[in-house]
């Protein structure tokens, strides 16, 4: 579990489910992916997380703020699933349903994860990645001190040629 000032991340509770499905189910939250994700989809991803903290010690924690005490996305470390020029690697990511938006809830939990990461995980570097077209992403990587080399920009692996999304910014911050 961490706290920032206005932020809990924590592990995954049975009754994140529902609003983690509502958030999973958003096609503005989700414009930036190649589709929205049902409900049984959504809870296969709650697993999956939780089974890389059990495997490494660190994930996607559950966001919520201290205030309100709800569900309000993800935030945290992952490893990519697919290779790239830049894998194996340890990401920064982080989901938040639109209310959040616009607040720097984003910015202050992906700084917490980072600190998890160069402190307690030992990581040398995260990286960041989105869609080209992602601004909003693009600016709190930014805003996190990461930094883009355009000639590392790639192709996702999972998404077809013509694919509006395939096209993928690489944003790296060292320790």
């Amino acid at each position: 579990m961490i706290r920032t000032w206005r932020l809990l991340l924590r592990r995954w509770r049975e009754s994140d489910r529902e609003p983690f499905a509502v958030l999973n189910g958003d096609p503005e939250v989700m414009e930036h992916f190649p589709a929205t994700l049902s409900r049984e989809q959504s809870d296969e991803l709650i697993g999956r997380i939780e089974r890389e903290f059990d495997r490494r010690g660190f994930g996607l924690w559950a966001l919520e703020t201290l205030e309100a005490g709800e569900l309000i996305g993800f935030a945290g470390l992952a490893t990519p699933s697919f290779e790239a020029h830049f894998t194996p690697a340890v990401e920064v990511g982080w989901r938040l349903a639109r209310p959040a938006w616009g607040h720097g809830y984003a910015t202050e939990a992906a700084e917490a994860a980072i600190e998890v990461g160069f402190g307690q995980a030992g990581l040398a570097e995260v990286v960041s990645f989105t869609a080209a077209r992602n601004r909003r992403s693009r600016a709190v990587m930014e805003r996190l001190g990461m930094v883009r080399d355009p000639a590392e920009d790639f192709d996702h692996p999972d998404l077809a040629v013509g694919d509006p999304l395939r096209r993928h910014v690489l944003y790296r911050r060292r320790a």
